[in-house]
C-alpha cells in the first residue's frame, strides 16, 4: 500500500495491513481493498453511535482515531447492520457485500487469534451473502483460432505472442505484464509470480515458444530504461507494457475477429485456456488448479460445471428431442377395437 496512506491510518488498522502484506503475503491491491472496506465500516460505526457532529458528510468522517476500546465494543449486530447499510444505502450487490464480509472476518480474526486483543471474535459466525453462480465466459476453439488469425499491424509479433500466451497458458493479465524474458528457461519452463506474490512454474508449448522467439527477434533493446530492460513485453514507448495497453490490444483484435461486444476480455482468454485444456485436452482438474495458480480446488471446479452444461445441451440438440409421446388409449377401447 501507499506509504502516505499507511502513515495516516489508525495504528491498529495499519498494523493489520502491514501484517496482511508481509506475513500473509497478500497483494498490495488486496491490502488496499481491506483498508477501504474496513475504513467504511468504522465510518458507519461512528455515525451509528453518534460519535460525529450532526450534519457531517459521510465522506468527511475521520477514522484515524479508532482505538482498542472501539474494537472491543463491536458486536455481531453492528456487523450485520453495516452489511444491511451497504445493501440499502450504497446499493452494493452480493459480490461487493461478500467482499466486505471477508475483510471483516479476516480483520477480527487477526484481533482475536494473532494479537489477542479480543477474547471473542464477533465476526466468527458472520455469514457471507449467497452469490449467484455463473459459468465463465470463454471463446470456442474456432473463435480462438479466428482471434489469432486477426493479428496484424506494426506490433504483430508482440501482439500475437501476447494472445498466444493467454490462450495457451491461462495466465492472469497482471502475470503476463510482469513477465521478464529472463524468466524463460532453456527447457521451456516459465516462472510466474501470481496473487500474493506466490510463484509457480508453467511450461511453454511449441506454439508459445515459436511466438516468443518470433517476438524476441524484433523486440527493442536500445533505448529501454534500466528498470524495464528485462521486461518481456514493451510498449511503443519502450516501457514495460501496462495492463491497460494489453486490454486495448485484446479488445482491438476481438473486434477485428468479429468477436467484440460479446463479453470477451483479457480475463476471458484465461477462462478460454482453462476450458479448452479441461474439455478438449483432458487435463485433470487437480493439474489445472496448479496451471492456473488457484489456491483452492473449488475455484477450479467451475470448469467441470462448464463441461456438464455442454453435455446437457448435447442431449437437448438430439434431433429426436422434440418428438412428443402419443397418448395411450384406455384398455376398454383397445378391446373394442380388437
Amino acid at each position: 500500500m501507499d506509504r502516505n496512506t499507511l502513515n495516516s491510518t489508525a495504528p491498529i488498522l495499519r498494523d493489520f495491513l502491514v501484517y496482511s502484506e508481509t506475513i500473509k503475503g497478500k497483494s498490495a491491491k488486496t491490502a488496499e481493498q481491506y483498508y477501504l472496506d474496513l475504513t467504511l465500516f468504522f465510518k458507519f460505526l461512528k455515525l451509528q453511535r453518534g460519535l460525529v457532529p450532526d450534519g457531517t458528510d459521510f465522506s468527511d468522517i475521520i477514522v484515524d482515531d479508532i482505538d482498542e476500546d472501539m474494537m472491543k465494543s463491536v458486536t455481531m449486530t453492528d456487523l450485520y447492520s453495516f452489511i444491511v447499510y451497504c445493501k440499502n444505502e450504497r446499493s452494493n450487490g452480493a459480490a461487493a457485500r461478500a467482499r466486505k464480509v471477508s475483510a471483516l472476518r479476516v480483520f477480527f480474526k487477526y484481533l482475536t487469534n494473532n494479537i489477542h486483543l479480543l477474547k471473542i471474535n464477533p465476526a466468527a459466525e458472520l455469514d457471507t451473502p449467497k452469490l449467484k453462480k455463473s459459468l465463465p465466459v470463454h471463446l470456442s476453439l474456432e473463435q480462438s483460432i479466428d482471434l489469432l488469425k486477426s493479428v496484424d499491424g506494426p506490433n504483430k509479433e508482440r501482439d500475437f505472442c501476447i494472445l498466444t500466451l493467454f490462450l495457451n497458458c491461462g495466465m492472469r493479465l497482471s502475470e503476463l505484464c510482469s513477465l521478464n524474458y529472463t524468466d524463460i528457461r532453456e527447457d521451456g519452463s516459465l516462472k510466474i509470480t501470481g496473487k500474493g506474490n506466490k510463484e509457480r512454474v508453467i511450461y511453454l508449448n511449441e506454439a508459445c515458444m515459436l511466438a516468443v522467439n518470433a517476438y524476441m527477434q524484433v523486440r527493442p533493446h536500445d533505448g529501454v530504461e534500466q528498470k524495464d530492460k528485462f521486461a518481456l513485453f514493451l510498449s511503443g514507448r519502450k516501457k514495460r507494457i501496462s495492463n491497460k495497453t494489453v486490454q486495448h490490444i485484446v479488445y482491438t483484435f476481438l473486434d477485428k475477429a468479429g468477436l467484440g461486444g460479446q463479453g470477451f476480455s483479457a480475463h476471458k482468454l484465461r477462462h478460454t485456456a482453462a476450458t479448452l485444456m479441461y474439455q478438449m485436452g483432458g487435463v485433470d482438474i487437480r493439474v489445472l488448479k496448479e496451471v492456473l495458480g488457484h489456491e483452492n480446488l473449488g475455484t477450479t471446479q467451475i470448469y467441470t460445471h462448464v463441461a456438464n452444461r455442454q453435455v446437457e445441451e448435447a442431449f437437448s440438440k438430439n434431433p429426436l428431442s422434440g418428438v412428443k409421446p402419443t397418448i395411450a388409449r384406455s384398455g376398454k377401447n383397445d378391446e373394442e377395437d380388437s
